[in-house]
């Protein structure tokens, strides 16, 4: 199971374990995104920094209808107490969990400020 928290903001963050490409692991609080079909999206600076490789780039829609050209990179995460593989988009951005990463999950969040926020595999 993974628990994070809702901000002032009222935003379910949740902290996440990327590991970069030397092995280290790199802890990094992201908000929940139900409206970003992705794994997971860093600034660019914090990919560099990982030395996350570049796989490709694709166009990503966003939440006011327009369209962004994104570099995708290849990434690993530990998830659930498991490391897995995933897609990490370059965005200019708080970091954000988007779908693809929670699939296979139940999300629940109380949202209140520090309100629980929890996900766990189905």
């Amino acid at each position: 199971m993974i628990k994070g928290l809702v901000t002032s903001q009222r935003e379910a963050v949740i902290r996440v374990a990327v590991i970069g490409a030397g092995g280290w692991i790199h802890e990094v609080d992201a908000v929940i995104d139900t409206g970003f079909d992705g794994w997971l999206s860093l600034s660019s600076s914090q990919i560099a920094n990982l030395g996350l490789p570049f796989r490709s780039r694709g166009r990503a829609m966003l939440a006011d209808g327009s369209e962004q050209l994104v570099d995708m990179h290849e990434g690993r995460v530990i998830w659930d107490d498991e490391t897995i593989r995933i897609v990490v988009d370059a965005a200019e951005t708080a970091p954000l969990i988007g779908m693809s990463l929670m699939h296979g999950f139940r999300l629940t969040a109380d949202i209140v400020e520090g309100g629980e926020v929890t996900i766990e595999r189905l």
